[in-house]
């Protein structure tokens, strides 16, 4: 047999034992030819301004993505390379020479490679298309499929694959021709030590492990580059130190607690968990680095993804919104003119309204909000105040039923996470000779994000009674037959930014805002949901692949626990707990770190944004259930075919 042929079969070998290692490798190339796409599409680049900026965000993630896929793969070839050490000193021994080895492996490797690139690229062209589709929803801009080759993106992707591939391939090609007959048979055999060894060093490491942890996620939070970077180092210390102490202190905690050791089967399940954590701490503790990134990149994306869209719904719900900063309402009619000229002759209206907000004569509503302890922006000095009529007409607009206000009576219109609060307040209003009492609460989508219609609240009050108060500014909003384009926004912002004009003025467009939330969305929620995957899946692959390798050995245990009279049922159980076990550790860390550190990012953000489905307690509920999702698709991968090998094989 040719050493092409004996390459060829055992590259088909290869790809049938580290299926889920072949299968992580097609997925990540997809997803690294899809995101490419997106860098060399001038249809998604041209959709708005900020988008050109998507380039470099991908790229940035790619780089990331390529190292992680390094080791990923370098990791793999040295693990296939010990599994199979013994065969290759074989090889040696029949008269083939260290280079012939070499080859051989290097070969076998570069043929699963290949294969891997060409279906992960054939799959990442269904993936492009689902990414643009994904990208033109958030611009409302219609999909129609159509079939793309983009050579530039298939170029990329085959310089991110051979950086990652041939590096680690030469490495340990190089490693092969280097080494003994002796080494390579023994190879196999060697094992990661326990990294402490003395039961004190080992308290005392996992006593500062912890708290260097705790530390790390506090200063993760604090808010500042240097306080993170110091709290990342924490976090990793903390791990590698954690699983060091933890995986080596097993065997010494069960040491002096014999009567647990034999209780049920717990003695089979600590053997095999002691024996695999005492040679895996160090892998555990990289595992869990990477799923607390995971966690943490997710999390952020979904944040980040709910804050964009919340902003864009909440700063303006009327198709145009212009502003005057002005109680003199004099000069209104000339400020407004050049908006309004041009709105005439090329913006076609459903519906327009001019009006005024007030400052009433105090701010007790405010004082009262500030005195509840909810987190609130005070930016008005007094509690802002609105006419019915225009109240009315605004509700009309918008499409919102109409709301009497009775004689002698407010209205309340705030947003969503202030109603708790103002549904109790009470206390009567005075306005010049008017004394009103509350006659409600309301609390749709009002443009009451930052400063247009009141701080996250306005009064709703009688004509008559805001009569008496003073203007604080002045609004024109109108509601379009066609939604607004960006051409007709940009000849809008010329206006407003004309430096012949006295002023500058307040300009909000529906359209603009919810393209600069997808184009935010695209440019840092992708890559983070790209990033947070290809770490997941790296991750649980090196888990499974190690439980994988462990197959044999698992068959041999079990055969002769059979043949000592332990029953199918016990046997399956103890199966299930050393799974639960195994893929539990490295996920608990990373729960504890990542879950506050995105309930503090969450709640860093203005009040009123992440309410109710975009909580931050949601959110976090959200990260966990797709983490364990994709982790569940592995485990369950791994449990079944290992279930299939040693307990069946094992009758």
């Amino acid at each position: 047999m040719t050493l092409f042929k004996l390459s060829l079969r055992n590259a088909k070998r290869q790809a049938r034992d580290y299926l889920v290692y072949f299968v992580t490798i097609v997925l990540t190339v997809a997803m690294i030819y899809a995101f490419n796409g997106l860098v060399f599409s001038e249809e998604l680049l041209s959709l708005a301004l900020m988008m050109k900026s998507l380039p470099l965000m991908v790229t940035l993630t790619s780089i990331a993505v390529v190292c992680i896929m390094g080791w990923l793969v370098h990791y793999i070839t040295g693990f296939m390379l010990s599994r199979r050490s013994r065969e290759f000193g074989t090889y040696i021994l029949i008269g083939l020479e260290n280079r012939q080895v070499a080859r051989l492996f290097f070969l076998e490797n570069l043929a699963v490679g290949c294969c891997a690139l060409v279906f992960g690229i054939l799959l990442g062209n269904l993936l492009y298309q689902v990414l643009r589709a994904l990208v033109l929803a958030l611009f409302r801009v219609p999909y129609h499929f159509g079939f793309t080759f983009s050579v530039r993106a298939v170029a990329l992707t085959l310089f991110y694959f051979l950086f990652i591939y041939l590096l680690a391939q030469m490495k340990s090609r190089r490693r092969i021709r280097s080494m003994k007959i002796y080494d390579l048979i023994y190879f196999e055999r060697q094992n990661e030590e326990a990294i402490f060894r003395t039961s004190g060093t080992r308290r005392n490491i996992f006593i500062v492990s912890v708290v260097l942890g705790v530390s790390g996620t506090i200063l993760l939070m604090a808010g500042s580059l240097l306080t993170g970077l110091i709290g990342a180092g924490c976090i990793i210390a903390f791990m590698y130190g954690f699983f060091g102490s933890f995986s080596s202190g097993v065997p010494a905690w069960f040491a002096k607690r014999p009567a647990c050791k034999y209780k049920g089967v717990t003695l089979l399940i600590f053997r095999t968990l002691s024996a695999k954590l005492a040679t895996m701490g160090i892998v555990m503790a990289t595992v869990s680095l990477l799923f607390t990134a995971v966690l943490i990149s997710q999390g952020s994306g979904l944040v980040f993804s709910d804050l964009f869209r919340n902003r864009a719904i909440q700063t303006t719900v009327f198709d145009l919104c212009i502003g005057f900063d002005d109680s003199d309402t004099t000069d209104l009619p000339l400020l407004l003119k050049p908006y309004l000229d041009y709105i005439d002759a090329n913006v076609p209206l459903a519906a327009s309204r001019q009006y005024a907000v007030y400052s009433s004569e105090g701010s007790a509503v405010t004082d009262y909000i500030l005195e509840s302890g909810i987190s609130y922006y005070n930016y008005y000095k007094k509690d802002t105040v609105m006419k019915y009529s225009d109240y009315a007409a605004l509700r009309e607009m918008l499409g919102y039923p109409q709301v009497p206000l009775e004689s002698g009576r407010y209205l309340i219109h705030s947003a969503l996470y202030l109603q708790d609060v103002l549904s109790r307040y009470e206390l009567p209003v005075a306005l010049g000779g008017d004394t009103l009492i509350p006659g409600g609460i309301h609390t749709e989508y009002f443009n009451q994000y930052w400063d247009i219609n009141g701080m996250g609240f306005i009064l709703v009050v009688p004509d008559e009674a805001a009569g008496n108060c003073s203007i604080h500014h002045s609004l024109y909003v109108a509601m379009t037959a066609e939604p607004l384009t960006q051409t007709q926004f940009a000849a809008l912002k010329a206006i407003r930014d004309d430096d012949s004009r006295p002023k500058y003025d307040t300009l909000l467009s529906k359209t603009n805002e919810a393209a600069q939330a997808a184009a935010s969305t695209a440019i840092l929620v992708f890559p983070l949901y790209y990033l947070a995957l290809v770490l997941a899946m790296t991750a649980a692959t090196v888990l499974t692949i190690q439980q994988f390798s462990e197959s044999v050995r698992y068959r041999r245990q079990f055969a002769l626990l059979r043949k000592l009279g332990m029953d199918s049922r016990d046997m399956a159980r103890a199966l299930r707990c050393q799974f639960a076990i195994y893929y539990a550790m490295p996920a608990l860390p990373p729960i504890l770190i990542a879950v506050p550190f995105i309930l503090n990012l969450g709640a860093a953000t203005e009040p009123g944004i992440l309410v109710g489905s975009s909580h931050p307690v949601m959110i976090s509920l959200v990260t966990l259930g797709l983490f364990f999702l994709i982790y569940a698709v592995y485990i369950l991968m791994s449990y079944v075919g290992i279930k299939r090998n040693v307990l069946s094989a094992s009758v």
